[in-house]
């Protein structure tokens, strides 16, 4: 049942992406050859007034086929994608992510309007044997306002931000009575506390309960969106920096897997409905995992291309002719291969996982 609901959820991750490129590409007279949901062959199609509509059999992915999107041609159709100006382009290519981002944006909220209310930052006691209490560490009343730099907004974060900290000693900085104190390489480490009878991995610390209200619910959906796109920046730097690898990246079959697991461990703890929200709920961060990944420039992503009609606005301007587009074409075939080889080297990660485990 939660592998469906896996499947189904990515595949509207895709739908809601490419939908906001159909929109944006309608609303500014782009010619749209065909919208399909799905990869590979057609299981169900319908020809509009000028849009073909196509269901296709494979669940990951799904395109949005504009007029002459590659290649202009020496008499365009000034409907085609290449035929409209620099900011129309621009419009359409980040509309994708853009609608990737707002879907997310009410998931959450709806997920939350409900709720009683949220953890917030601000240090209402410390567990038994909690060793930073003081003047030199943590005090009663101290909100914690960043760590390693990084900006809290809820108790979320500061779990976070600990869990991917490299090193037990952290920077944190607290408001103090109005003042910013400074708390340079503090040691924060997970210890054992006995709640109720049962044994917990904490830090000590128990934060401000914020009482849930329409407009609380707004904050905390705009806040979470941003906590996602953090993570995934945090990630990349990681990537970057050596602290992850390519190993550790997840594609729709480990995306798949990974919802189904979240979905089985928490019906076992608290019900098919609580499961289905939480899937739910990872949904929206694998949503805008795509719309960031979208948009780096990265050539033959939505970024990359953006970044090419910047850098061809520029080239035209210093050398006063007009840029062959053919010239895109040729660096995001080759970028769309190299894309391809990554994604069968996730692809395959993502198997061995599984065989794995």
């Amino acid at each position: 049942m939660f592998i469906v609901l896996a499947i189904l959820a990515f595949g509207i991750i895709i739908a809601i992406h490419e939908l906001g490129h159909y929109i944006s590409a309608k609303a500014l007279g782009v010619k749209v050859n065909e919208f399909a949901i799905g990869m590979g062959p057609k299981l169900l199609k319908k020809q509009g007034k000028e849009t073909l509509y196509s269901l296709r059999a494979l669940p990951f992915g799904g395109f949005c086929s504009m007029e002459g999107e590659h290649e202009e041609g020496e008499d365009p159709d000034p409907r085609s994608f290449l035929s409209q100006k620099r900011w129309r382009r621009i419009v359409i290519l980040a509309a994708g992510s853009v609608a990737n981002f707002i879907a997310a944006f009410i998931i959450i909220f709806i997920l939350t309007i409900g709720a009683e209310g949220f953890m917030g930052t601000t240090i209402t006691g410390f567990l038994d044997g909690f060793p930073n209490e003081g003047p030199q560490g943590f005090m009663q009343g101290d909100t914690i306002v960043s760590i390693n730099g990084e900006r809290l907004f809820y108790r979320d974060d500061f779990r976070l931000l600990m869990q991917i900290s490299r090193s037990d000693n952290v920077d944190i900085t607290v408001l103090r009575n109005n003042e910013h104190v400074e708390l340079r390489n503090i040691l924060m480490q997970q210890r054992e506390y006995e709640i109720d009878g049962e044994t917990y991995m904490l830090y000590g610390l128990t934060f401000n309960f914020i009482e849930n209200s329409f407009l609380e619910s707004l904050k905390y959906s705009t806040y979470q969106t941003y906590s996602f796109i953090r993570m995934i920046r945090l990630s990349i730097v990681m990537m970057v920096s050596g602290g992850a690898s390519i190993r550790d990246v997840s594609g729709p079959v480990g995306i798949v897997s990974a919802m189904n697991t979240i979905g089985q461990q928490t019906a076992r703890e608290n019900g098919i409905m609580a499961a289905i929200g939480s899937i739910v709920f990872f949904t929206t961060f694998i949503g805008i995992n795509v719309a960031v990944l979208n948009l780096l420039p990265i050539p033959a992503m939505d970024g990359g291309r953006i970044l090419f009609i910047f850098i061809t606005w520029i080239i035209e301007k210093i050398t006063r002719k007009r840029l062959d587009p053919k010239y895109e074409g040729y660096i995001n075939t080759v970028a769309f291969v190299l894309l391809i080889g990554l994604m069968v080297l996730v692809l395959y990660n993502d198997v061995l996982r599984e065989i794995r485990r």
